[in-house]
């Protein structure tokens, strides 16, 4: 179960990934979705700086250049506090499986890959909700930036750790930035207990470990009523967003 910040367990499930950029974390997080949804479970999803309250913040600050280490922290923190108060909160309270792609550790990451001080990021995430379980896909960096830089034609200013003076060639630059966030995630691996997920296996492994591991956090969580156009689609393998657009103005 997932578990408030006070200690309160709830009866949603929270399942979380984490991982460098390249990691396929996303890949994996959206097969799961499928799975999860094939099998009549109710699924909210929510990911990384998505809130509407400080998209327009974010992305001034990013044309601009605005952006120091720690006003990007607080804008991220802001954003999780509204998505947590809003949508993963109370799809958790009726008892849905919330996915999560990236979560408080790309904070605990990021943040104090950028200079910022590490006690300090922890603690003004501290109103979180404690996920079920969360995943961390394990990549050498060298495989994540041939997956990421391989016919990419540029490279953005905060993505490519400009901001930090690391080297004025972009690429240079987010090959130094993304090796110390990987530095950081390692460290945040024991500290947290995080699950490892060996993102270099074939996905099908990976996929199938990860179901594993969740399936024994699956009972109690909330299933949706069975409909008859939910079982012609999934007797003919249309899973995912097949079923949820079958399913649309239904509810």
């Amino acid at each position: 179960m997932a578990i408030l910040a006070d200690g309160t367990p709830l009866r949603g499930k929270l399942f979380i990934v984490e991982g460098i950029d390249g990691s396929g974390k996303s890949t994996q997080l959206d097969l799961l979705h499928k799975w999860l949804v094939s099998r009549g479970y109710l699924v909210a999803f929510s990911e990384w700086n998505s809130s509407p309250v400080v998209r327009q913040t974010t992305k001034r600050g990013k044309d601009d250049r605005l952006l120091s280490p720690v006003s990007f922290s607080l804008i991220h923190a802001a954003d999780l506090a509204d998505r947590i108060e809003h949508h993963i909160l109370p799809a958790l309270h009726a008892g849905a499986i919330v996915l999560a792609d990236r979560y408080v550790y790309t904070a605990f990451a990021r943040d104090v890959a950028r200079g910022v001080d590490r006690e300090w990021v922890r603690a003004i995430y501290r109103f979180a909700v404690r996920p079920t379980v969360a995943f961390y896909f394990r990549v050498p960096l060298d495989e994540s930036l041939q997956r990421i830089l391989v016919g990419r034609p540029e490279m953005k200013y905060y993505e490519a750790g400009l901001d930090l003076g690391l080297s004025e060639d972009p690429y240079e630059s987010f090959s130094l930035f993304q090796g110390r966030i990987l530095e950081e995630y390692e460290r945040i691996v024991e500290e947290s207990a995080l699950t490892v997920i060996d993102a270099e296996k074939p996905l099908v492994q990976q996929q199938a470990r990860m179901r594993k591991l969740i399936a024994p956090h699956l009972r109690g969580a909330r299933k949706v009523e069975h409909r008859p156009w939910r079982e012609v689609l999934s007797k003919e393998g249309l899973h995912g967003r097949y079923l949820d657009v079958a399913g649309a103005g239904e509810e």
